[in-house]
């Protein structure tokens, strides 16, 4: 149990008769997050009955259960219960995933109009969104979308007025105060400044998600477009290896 400004979290709310939202705090931020992800690893180890699945978010997680074995005050008292247990210092190194990125052109038709709000040319837009580890808060939206934590305040800018119907697999985008790459082909009103030939969601995989919450996300700037379709011609083979650095 923890208190911030005179509240004490975590806080319960009901999402349907068989979901419990657990809220850690407010906003986005690294520390609640940290406590997200602990506490959903606790739920998830201690594997309490009737609990089938937990998805974490930014500030928050869903705790799907069935309450015909689990009711709902048992399973808030088993949460309250994991809360008041300070977790075990994570002392593993931090991992940055490498992403190459092709910004601009037919891969980034939004990127001239983020120019534009952000008053910054071409090579500045590119430096400052590459320029940054972007922490993983969560997962969502479509299989393996990446929610990012850490845009600069200078790349800040609106959605787009009139979503796209679809937008490609791999567009790397940004909208308000995120970015994110989109893993398959979607719908999406995030402006569109890039893209990367590497599949973030491949079924296929062990692991089919690239990215896990906790995990860090470095944008690698291509500029040749022959270098990226080798890239992209060695993910379709089966043959890529994605680049991880630990610190």
């Amino acid at each position: 149990m923890s208190e911030e400004y005179g509240t004490r979290w975590p806080q319960f709310s009901n999402l349907g008769d068989s979901a419990l939202m657990v809220k850690m705090g407010e906003g986005i931020d690294p520390d609640i997050n940290d406590r997200v992800r602990n506490l959903a690893s606790s739920i998830e180890s201690n594997d309490i009955p009737g609990v089938k699945e937990v998805v974490p978010t930014y500030s928050s997680l869903a705790v799907h259960y069935n309450p015909m074995v689990l009711p709902q005050n048992v399973l808030e008292e088993n949460i309250s219960l994991l809360c008041d247990v300070d977790p075990e210092k994570d002392e593993s190194k931090r991992k940055v995933v490498l992403l190459p990125t092709y910004y601009g052109g037919e891969q980034g038709p939004d990127l001239s109009s983020v120019c534009e709000l952000t008053n910054l040319d071409r090579s500045d837009v590119i430096q400052t969104h590459s320029g940054t580890d972007y922490r993983v808060y969560a997962l969502g939206f479509s299989p393996g979308f990446p929610y990012l934590g850490g845009l600069d305040v200078k790349l800040h800018c609106s959605r787009l007025d009139s979503p796209r119907i679809e937008v490609p697999a791999g567009s790397v985008a940004i909208a308000e105060n995120q970015t994110g790459v989109y893993p398959v082909a979607s719908p999406g009103g995030w402006r569109i400044i890039g893209r990367t030939p590497v599949r973030l969601f491949d079924p296929s995989r062990k692991s089919p998600a690239l990215l896990n919450p906790g995990d860090y996300l470095r944008f690698v700037p291509i500029y040749d477009t022959d270098e990226y379709e080798e890239i992209f011609q060695t993910v379709l083979a089966g043959n890529y290896t994605t680049e991880v650095l630990w610190g």
